[in-house]
């Protein structure tokens, strides 16, 4: 038997329920989707009505789940998504999935590195008086992140167990105080944030387009199942209980910022703090206010650290996605190499490279790393993922027609096509609102949009080129011995 740093297996046996939960955790950001999407959507959105749209995000999600968990049964490999793809859809669409995938994670990381040293860089200059360009701060993490990540999942969950429970406890004891207290200067008055009539108000789409973008990253609960003790019982676990800790999480702490402001001031005081250039001040106010000033002091250093919890867990998602490219012999087959840590280092440096040649051009260009690299990328990602939300569905529906592997209606079948015809309506109401998200104009709107498929065609024609090197069957059979 072979060490598994040679035959190119992750360890096993290394997270639970809760430390894959805390990867998604850290993944969603939460103090950075509420203080940086929230208010948006209730200027331009749907208003008070915005917590119902958290609700309706987190019940499409649910259904996608069901047939992702019924696969996630059957199939096990840090590939996750192109893997699932492939299985019901064919090689080929697995594997331009999985430039999707991969182009998805590296975006949105990037993204976060330009809002992360935007934040730093202020908050540098505030205490400390002194101005260092946000991309400096950019890189020195860029190698934090590297070495945290080459160190072992283990060390990386606990580390962002630190930052989500701090973030996440705030938020949470601000929306419990506020809810207990009787919410704001209206009360709690639940109708005007989950009536029909609510939800359906301004511009729905908008805000559920933001709601179903904070959704980002649960999926990767399968990127770590062959990390997982009992991945068969630990993943479908995680997964429930992340789209649900998530989606209550938003809809509820939403629910009593917009209490706070009161629902017939909310949409306007969220104006003023986008007019004002500072949107978090929408969400950092009332909890000031709850609290006490020195929450004011705190909250951007935590809106810091919530971006770097984000920026690691995607870093462990893209190089197990290279790694198991290169497993599988879409790319080289190098980056399988793991270090003492079982960790895929190879794959992990190669990931800091992309993301140090994603970020640079703009720190190059002068450009603003706020209104261009967050904006655009963040866009596009959330784009990308739901086309493989999309794909996924479709090929759990085939794999288990052609299959018979579980054959119950609503696990295999009814659960899944909901889920993609919510999917798909996501999908339109991103199209036809991508100018708002990325905030943007038309034009860098369509070339973004058209990256999306342009890299689904480049994963097809890279299936093509390397169609004759050894089946991934034949390898891993052969790695085992």
């Amino acid at each position: 038997m072979q060490d598994d740093s040679a035959t190119g297996r992750l360890k096993p046996n290394s997270l639970g329920v809760l430390g894959i939960l805390f990867f998604v955790l850290s993944a969603q950001a939460p103090l950075t989707g509420i203080a940086g999407a929230v208010p948006i959507a209730v200027a331009i959105g749907n208003g008070a009505g915005v917590p119902a749209a958290y609700v309706v995000a987190g019940l499409v999600v649910l259904l996608f789940s069901v047939g992702f968990v019924a696969m996630g049964r059957h199939v096990v490999d840090a590939g996750a998504f192109y893997t699932y793809i492939g299985k019901g859809l064919g090689r080929r669409v697995g594997s331009g999935s999985a430039g999707v995938a991969l182009f998805a994670y590296c975006a949105i990381q990037a993204a976060m590195y330009g809002l992360y040293g935007n934040i730093v860089s202020g908050l540098v200059q505030q205490y400390a008086h002194v101005h260092i360009a946000w991309w400096v701060f950019a890189l020195v993490t860029m190698a934090v992140v590297q070495v945290l990540g080459a160190a072992g999942i283990e060390m990386g969950a606990k580390l962002l167990a630190v930052f989500v429970l701090a973030e996440f406890s705030i938020l949470f004891v601000f929306a419990l105080v506020t809810f207990f207290k009787g919410g704001g200067p209206q009360g709690l008055d639940f109708t005007d944030s989950f009536s029909p009539g609510a939800a359906l108000q301004g511009a729905p789409g908008v805000a559920l387009m933001f709601a179903v973008a904070s959704m980002f990253g649960f999926e990767a609960t399968a990127i770590y199942g062959e990390e997982a003790r009992e991945p068969r019982k630990t993943v479908p676990r995680a997964t429930y209980l992340s789209v649900v800790v998530i989606s209550g999480f938003f809809a509820f702490t939403s629910w009593m910022l917009v209490s706070a402001h009161g629902a017939s001031q909310a949409t306007a005081d969220a104006g003023k703090a986008l007019s004002g250039g500072d949107a978090s001040g929408w969400v950092f106010a009332p909890i000031t206010a709850q609290f006490g000033g020195w929450v004011g002091d705190v909250l951007p250093i935590l809106l810091a650290t919530s971006l770097f919890a984000g920026i690691l867990a995607f870093h462990n998602s893209a190089n197990r996605y290279l790694f198991s490219l290169g497993r599988d012999g879409l790319l080289p087959r190098g980056l399988c190499r793991l270090n003492k840590s079982h960790s895929p280092w190879t794959a992990g440096v190669v990931q800091s490279v992309v993301a140090v040649l994603l970020v640079m051009p703009f720190a190059l260009l002068g450009k603003d790393p706020v209104l261009t690299l967050f904006s655009w990328f963040s866009g596009v990602a959330v784009l990308a993922i739901m086309l493989l939300y999309f794909l996924t569905s479709v090929s759990v529906v085939a794999f288990f027609r052609r299959e018979r592997l579980d054959t119950r209606p609503w696990n295999t079948l009814i659960a899944p096509v909901l889920g993609a015809l919510g999917i798909a309506g996501a999908i339109w109401l991103i199209l036809a609102n991508f100018t708002t998200l990325i905030g943007g104009d038309s034009a860098t709107a369509t070339w973004l949009g058209l990256m999306v498929p342009v890299v689904l065609v480049l994963g097809v024609v890279a299936d093509q080129v390397t169609r004759n090197r050894r089946p991934v069957e034949s390898a891993r059979a052969a790695e085992a011995a």
